[in-house]
């Protein structure tokens, strides 16, 4: 037993007194999908639905254990170490300044105000976490306060190791791979740290925000020039200096990068199919199952769901991007001509499965065509050749924009 497997232990023990541990449970749909043994670490189920409590509980813990006169813990967060530390301070009865950017989802605000109560304030800076950070590291030096790192800090990396603690215990072993999602590296860190060489890993960042893949191949982090804020929880422009130092071993092939709008698929499969309610970063793992294919077959395969703060309001864009994935939503422009008997023309082009799920038409009176935004819905992907084909010959001029960006972002 190692020294780090030690702390990690005790670490985990100590969480005992906060808060249970999490489950690890057999997803039967899953397995029977992928013919292996897959179990979900359900971090999504602690009582601030992340496993990110587990770094802000050891971390704190660890610092007053040294310096019992702290009294101002501050933290840079997307949500859901913001949400561990506040309960933390609440917990433990300190002073918690949470910086976070502004456009975290307003659910993951009130969450973090709900557990921190008064023993907390919350600042909203920077549309982007590295600018969030930037500000929460300049204020805490300011003030004299302790910094608590989401990710690049031992102690936290420490605490992120006890989901391995667990897993072990209730497999009574090591499982043949575990998939993790992978933001600044905590949790991945942690848990390799632990686990060592004994298991294989996959490790899953959203397509967005790949900045382990990214620091894996040129060997050393590196700054992603955008990132995708979608999966909030994970989307990190550079990965943490402590953190890849514990992965940089691995293989550039053990990072995944997945696709926002397939990880969409999986949020909305496992919600209606499973009735588990994951928020963007929390489904990368279980979306990440379907790159691994034969490589997981009869194999013990851990996914950990790491968070599952996800704000409702959200649900029609994941519903909308699931469906613009898998080809069954698509958006058009269409030159429609000025004549009476044009729009009936096109609607008796549409299938029994089509439907129109938005419509915006611009006459104008000085052109003989006019500009028409169309949305349609249907059961299948192939029934749009179908309409393509009808389009085309009859001479109707269109332009798919589903995956224009820039004119989807624009019109849509």
């Amino acid at each position: 037993m190692t020294n780090f497997q030690d702390k990690a232990r005790s670490a985990e023990a100590a969480m005992r007194d906060v808060f249970a541990e999490t489950p690890l449970q057999r997803n039967e749909h899953l397995s029977q999908r992928y013919n292996a043994n897959v179990f979900l670490k359900r971090e999504d189920l602690t009582p601030v639905r992340s496993y990110k409590l587990r770094g802000a509980l050891n971390a704190m813990r660890k610092v007053l254990a040294e310096t019992p006169k702290t009294t101002v813990f501050v933290c840079a967060s997307a949500g859901n170490h913001a949400q561990g530390v506040a309960f933390m301070c609440r917990h433990l009865g300190v002073k918690g300044v949470i910086f976070m950017p502004v456009t975290t989802p307003q659910q993951k605000i009130g969450q973090t105000e709900k557990f921190g109560g008064s023993s907390i304030e919350i600042k909203l800076t920077g549309d982007y976490f590295d600018s969030t950070l930037a500000a929460a590291q300049a204020h805490c030096a300011e003030i004299g306060g302790h910094f608590l790192s989401p990710f690049d800090d031992d102690d936290v990396i420490e605490g992120q190791a006890s989901v391995a603690v667990e897993v072990e215990r209730r497999l009574d072993g090591v499982p043949d791979r575990i998939v993790m999602p992978v933001g600044g590296g905590g949790l991945s860190a942690g848990v390799r740290s632990y686990f060592g060489d004994t298991v294989a890993y996959s490790l899953v960042e959203p397509a967005g925000g790949a900045c382990l893949k990214a620091a894996l191949t040129s060997g050393a982090p590196v700054t992603l020039d955008a990132i995708d804020n979608f999966a909030d929880g994970a989307a990190v422009a550079r990965i943490g200096e402590k953190t890849f130092a514990r992965l940089q071993s691995l293989d550039a092939s053990d990072a995944i990068a997945v696709a926002e709008d397939r990880l969409c698929t999986t949020m909305l499969e496992m919600l209606n199919v499973e009735g588990v309610v994951l928020e963007p970063a929390g489904a990368l793992a279980v979306d990440a199952l379907k790159d691994l294919g034969d490589d997981i077959a009869g194999k013990t395969v851990v996914c950990v769901t790491s968070g599952g703060n996800f704000d409702f309001e959200r649900l029609p864009e994941v519903k909308e991007r699931a469906q613009r994935y898998i080809g069954i939503k698509k958006y058009f422009v269409l030159r429609l001509p000025q004549r009476p008997g044009a729009l009936k023309e096109f609607l008796a082009m549409l299938g029994p499965d089509d439907d129109i799920a938005r419509f915006e038409y611009l006459k104008k009176s000085a052109r003989n065509f006019g500009s028409v935004l169309i949305g349609i819905e249907t059961s299948k992907a192939e029934n749009f050749a179908e309409l393509e084909q009808k389009l085309t010959h009859s001479g109707f001029a269109y332009r798919d924009i589903t995956d224009d960006t820039i004119l989807a972002q624009f019109l849509i």
